[in-house]
């Protein structure tokens, strides 16, 4: 079975988070979705969020193509993937060849992790 992860903030969700968890699920037979905590946006993004997390939880609980959703409060992808063994990293496009990404993609290679760039919408 292969196990999917993408995480996100999720706030004010839009079609582009659709298209994302719908295009990642394509590629997987189980996708978990971490959702950003409050705190870790406010920490890299500098903004507050617009819906609270418990309700944002819901919100990506809801979607048809997710099949677990958790909450996130680091960026360090080794740390989720050692609580939850996926195969497969899925994080949009407009993330590629950004410095933190080029080191999350050679961590997860040395655990057979596969990072897939889905095109951002």
């Amino acid at each position: 079975m292969i196990v999917g992860f993408t995480s996100g903030a999720f706030d004010m969700f839009h079609v582009g988070h659709l298209n994302l968890i719908k295009n990642a699920r394509s590629q997987c037979d189980y996708l978990i979705v971490g959702v950003n905590t409050d705190e870790l946006i406010a920490e890299y993004k500098y903004k507050r969020v617009i819906v609270p997390l418990k309700e944002r939880l819901e919100i990506v609980e809801a979607v048809k193509y997710v099949d677990e959703v958790i909450p996130v409060d680091t960026l360090d992808k080794e740390i989720i993937w050692n609580k939850k063994n996926f195969n497969m990293l899925f994080i949009g496009s407009d993330w590629k060849g950004r410095e933190r990404w080029n080191r999350t993609e050679m961590i997860m290679n040395t655990y057979g992790v596969k990072v897939v760039y889905l095109p951002y919408t």
